[in-house]
C-alpha cells in the first residue's frame, strides 16, 4: 500500500513539475509578446505624431484651403488634419509667448500665415513615403512651403527597423529554448512511465492505444499551463496599468486577447507534440535501453 502510494505521489510530483514548466515557458514567450506589441504601439505612436505643416501663401482664399484639406483626409495615407487660420496662430503663439503678440506689430498686418497640419497613418510615416507626399504637394500653387522633421523621421524609422530586428531574432531563441524546455520536461515523465508503456506493449496494444492517454494528458497539461499563464499575464498587465497609467494609451486589447488565445493554442500544441515525440524513443525501445 505504502509502494502504491509512494508511486501516485511521484507520477503527481511529475505531473506538476511538468505543468510548471509549461507554465514558466509560455509565460516568458507571453511576457515578450506583450512586449513586443506595447513596443510596435509605441512606434506607431510616435510615427503618428509626425506630421506636416503645410503653410499656404498670404493670398490664398480660405475656401480652396478647405477643399485642399478635404482632400487630404480623403488620402489613406492621412490620419487627421487641422486648419489653422491666421488668428488661430496669433492666438497660439500668444499663448507660447505669454503676451500679446499682436501688441509689438503696431498697424502692420498679421505676418502669420495660414496653415494645415497633417498626421499621418504610421505605415506611411517614413521617410521615402513623406518624401513622395511631399512632392506631390510642392506641385500646387497656394501652398509656400512644407515642414518636418526629417532627421526625426530618419532617426525613428532606423531605430524602429533595429529593433524590430532584435525583438525578432529574440523571439526565435525563446521558442526554441522553450520547445526544448518542455520536451525535455515531458520526456522525463515519460521515462517514468517507460515500464508502463512496456507492460502494455507486452499485452498486445498498439502504439496508437498506448499513445492516446499519454498525449491526452499532455494536451491537457498544456492547456491548463496555458490557462495559468493567462491568468498571471492578465495580472501582470493589470499591476503595470495601476502604476503606469499611460501603458492604456499603447494597448491594443485585440491583439492581447490574440496574445492569450495564441498561448493557449501553442501550449495544446507543444504538449501534445512533445508528447508524441517523446514516446516516439519508448515505443521502440529494446528491453535493455528502459534500463538506460
Amino acid at each position: 500500500m505504502s509502494e502504491k502510494s509512494s508511486n501516485k505521489r511521484r507520477v503527481a510530483g511529475s505531473y506538476f513539475m511538468s505543468l510548471m514548466s509549461i507554465t514558466l515557458v509560455l509565460f516568458l514567450l507571453g511576457v515578450f509578446a506583450l512586449l513586443m506589441m506595447h513596443a510596435q504601439k509605441l512606434s506607431n505612436h510616435f510615427r503618428e505624431n509626425i506630421g506636416f505643416e503645410i503653410v499656404m501663401n498670404s493670398n490664398v482664399k480660405e475656401a480652396s484651403i478647405i477643399k485642399l484639406q478635404k482632400e487630404l483626409d480623403a488620402m489613406p495615407a492621412v490620419k487627421s488634419t487641422e486648419y489653422i487660420t491666421k488668428e488661430e496662430a496669433i492666438r497660439r503663439l500668444s499663448d507660447d509667448l505669454g503676451e500679446d503678440f499682436l501688441q509689438w506689430l503696431g498697424n502692420e498686418e498679421n505676418p502669420l500665415l495660414p496653415s494645415i497640419d497633417v498626421h499621418f497613418n504610421a505605415e506611411y510615416a517614413n521617410p521615402d513615403s513623406l518624401n513622395v507626399i511631399e512632392q506631390q504637394l510642392l506641385k500646387s500653387k497656394d501652398i509656400k512651403e512644407i515642414y518636418y522633421q526629417k532627421s526625426l523621421v530618419d532617426l525613428i524609422d532606423q531605430n524602429v527597423n533595429r529593433i524590430g530586428m532584435v525583438l525578432m531574432g529574440i523571439s526565435i531563441i525563446l521558442l526554441i529554448i522553450a520547445i526544448t524546455l518542455i520536451r525535455n520536461t515531458i520526456r522525463l515523465r515519460i521515462y517514468a512511465n517507460r515500464f508502463l508503456v512496456r507492460s502494455m506493449q507486452l499485452v498486445g496494444a498498439t502504439p496508437a492505444f498506448i499513445r492516446r492517454p499519454f498525449i491526452r494528458s499532455g494536451i491537457l497539461q498544456g492547456f491548463f499551463g496555458a490557462l495559468l499563464t493567462d491568468l498571471l499575464l492578465a495580472l501582470l498587465l493589470y499591476g503595470l496599468t495601476k502604476r503606469i497609467p499611460e501603458l492604456s494609451f499603447v494597448q491594443d486589447y485585440r491583439i492581447v486577447i490574440c496574445i492569450f488565445v495564441g498561448i493557449i493554442l501553442l501550449g495544446i500544441l507543444l504538449g501534445g507534440l512533445s508528447t508524441r515525440l517523446a514516446l516516439r524513443k519508448y515505443l521502440h525501445a529494446d528491453i535493455d535501453r528502459l534500463y538506460a
